[in-house]
């Protein structure tokens, strides 16, 4: 059965969006079946697979809110061979108002995605920087979280909240979601800070800690604008390079898990 994993930080900025295209577009390339959701409405994980956003028929926004509208019907292919999209853009921004009074609310996205989840190794949804009705639907539909950090001064600042909101919705909403593990990004080998941070981490957090790190990379930043994951735009790049490592990582964690 596939593996369906939450990239989730309510916090913005550090990297919750590349690591969902690169590590999605990693594993296709490492022969894996994966379908990427984009669960935030400013769509960048669907434009960086190239996904015109704007252009985009039968999104998240209308998986979630129309009842008549399956999985089956929003997915479509990526720039990618083997990397398959539910796309987002602005108009999900309004689903939190709209959704107050639908029964269930937490599960829509699970229940959608049951009738496909089986024809995927793996499903990785792109959380929104905040902890909504959004995150909650990921959350409820995902089997793990994967928690990008960046390596800076606040890093550990809202994790614990995180944390804590997972551990509630393994309480009362999905009893089996676990944290698949922290990995840390933007990391600059050059700077005692990005040092310091990854050992601070490590000592004050009693999670699962990916050995790859992610670079702050200069190719990293610029594939999004062309609409390209990291390996299909730098192949050779260290960015590329890195979540090439994290996919192997992930993919073997979870044969460690059987």
């Amino acid at each position: 059965m596939g593996r369906i994993i939450a990239i989730a930080n309510q916090k913005g900025g550090v990297g919750k969006t590349t690591t969902a295209i690169n590590l999605s577009s990693s594993l296709a390339e490492l022969q894996q079946r994966v379908l990427t959701i984009d669960m935030d409405p400013q769509g960048n994980t669907t434009s960086g697979l190239g996904i015109n956003k704007d252009e985009a028929e039968n999104t998240v926004y209308e998986l979630l809110l129309e009842e008549n509208i399956e999985a089956a019907e929003c997915i479509q292919p990526s720039v990618m061979d083997g990397l398959d999209v539910i796309a987002s853009n602005i108009n999900l921004s309004g689903a939190e108002v709209e959704l107050i009074n639908v029964e269930n609310k937490e599960y829509l996205l699970r229940d959608k995605i049951e009738q496909i989840k089986e024809n995927y190794d793996f499903i990785i949804i792109d959380c929104p920087p905040s902890l909504n009705i959004l995150t909650i639907n990921a959350l409820t539909t995902a089997n793990t979280v994967i928690v990008p950090i960046q390596c800076e001064y606040y890093a550990l600042e809202g994790l614990t909240q995180l944390i804590h909101t997972i551990d509630l919705i393994q309480e009362r909403l999905n009893e089996s979601l676990e944290i698949e593990g922290v990995v840390f990004t933007m990391f600059d080998g050059r700077t005692n800070l990005s040092l310091q941070v990854v050992e601070n981490v490590k000592e004050n957090l009693d999670r699962n800690i990916y050995k790859t790190i992610i670079p702050r990379n200069v190719r990293l930043a610029e594939a999004p604008s062309y609409g390209m994951p990291i390996n299909m735009y730098d192949n050779r790049s260290a960015g590329a390079e890195a979540y090439r490592l994290l996919a192997e990582e992930v993919i073997h964690r979870g044969e460690g898990e059987k």
